[in-house]
């Protein structure tokens, strides 16, 4: 069966509807920001122009609907994970340091 025949579920979804999940196909597909030559334009049920980016998963077709607040959500997105990467990196490091034979809890007694 062609690709082309694969019958996908489509979705039109607007910025501030987002899941983590689209989110990060949004950021994936787009690192450095979308340009006119992704976005996709059409007329909705009430003749109005939408424009949005085209994100896909194994089974869907998201529109994304594009605005400026798109653009800063998916840089705040980017720069939360890249915070929360660097927080995991951290904290790997200082585990690393602790002797591998003793517990991370062990205090030493102290006579005053």
């Amino acid at each position: 069966m062609k690709q082309d025949a694969i019958s996908f579920k489509r979705v039109i979804i607007d910025y501030k509807k987002l899941n983590d999940q689209v989110l990060q196909l949004l950021v994936d597909r787009y690192p450095d920001g979308y340009d006119d030559r992704d976005i996709i334009s059409f007329r909705n049920k009430d003749y109005e122009w939408v424009d949005c980016v085209e994100v896909r998963t194994h089974d869907t077709i998201y529109l994304v609907k594009i605005s400026k607040r798109l653009q800063t959500a998916m840089e705040a997105y980017e720069s939360d994970v890249e915070e929360e990467d660097v927080t995991n990196e951290l904290d790997d490091s200082e585990d690393s340091m602790l002797p591998e034979n003793e517990d991370a809890d062990f205090q030493p007694e102290v006579d005053f």
